[in-house]
């Protein structure tokens, strides 16, 4: 049996994880400018490291065209060519703070549905046929 959200997947990646690339992304540049690749590695310590990069990129301009990030040619730090840096921009900020509340509502509701779900299995356990 597939898990829940399997058909939907990216290279291993469940549909909840796909709409969980841009606050990702967001926080990362929070923390600073970065190129595309080092964003890339970095999404791993959210859970996120099996994206193609062309899905993380598109994210990216995606975000860029919303005014949410810019991004400028690096040609000085690179050995071979020049690289994109994006950067957060006060939108991007503003944006980040929404999706931080909608995840603190999320996890509400979460928290709620699984006190419920344990508590009705406490008191009405599934019972396996002979």
């Amino acid at each position: 049996m597939d898990r829940p959200g399997h058909r939907w997947g990216w290279r291993g990646c469940s549909r909840r994880a796909v709409r969980f690339l841009e606050p990702a992304l967001l926080l990362l540049l929070h923390h600073g400018p970065a190129h595309g690749y080092t964003l890339l590695e970095q999404l791993d310590s959210f859970g996120l490291g099996g994206f193609d990069p062309t899905v993380v990129y598109r994210a990216l301009r995606e975000m860029e065209e919303q005014g949410w990030v810019v991004s400028t040619w690096d040609r000085e730090q690179t050995q071979g060519p020049p690289r994109r840096v994006y950067r957060l921009t006060p939108l991007g900020d503003e944006v980040l703070r929404f999706w931080v509340q909608d995840l603190e509502e999320t996890r509400r509701m979460v928290d709620q549905f699984l006190q419920r779900y344990y508590q009705h299995i406490e008191e009405h356990p599934i019972q396996e046929e002979p």
